[in-house]
């Protein structure tokens, strides 16, 4: 499934999800390389 995480206040990564931490981060894996990061929530308006 595709996410996107955030791994500070102004960067965002978008990729396929592969584990989750017990802290309630996201790991998602872009090429090679894995990023570990708070998921984006959807706002509805």
């Amino acid at each position: 499934m595709l996410r996107t995480i955030t791994l500070g206040s102004c960067v965002s990564v978008q990729g396929l999800v592969v584990g989750n931490t017990p802290d309630g981060k996201l790991m998602v894996r872009v090429d090679d390389k894995t990023f570990v990061g708070y998921p984006v929530t959807v706002g509805r308006a």
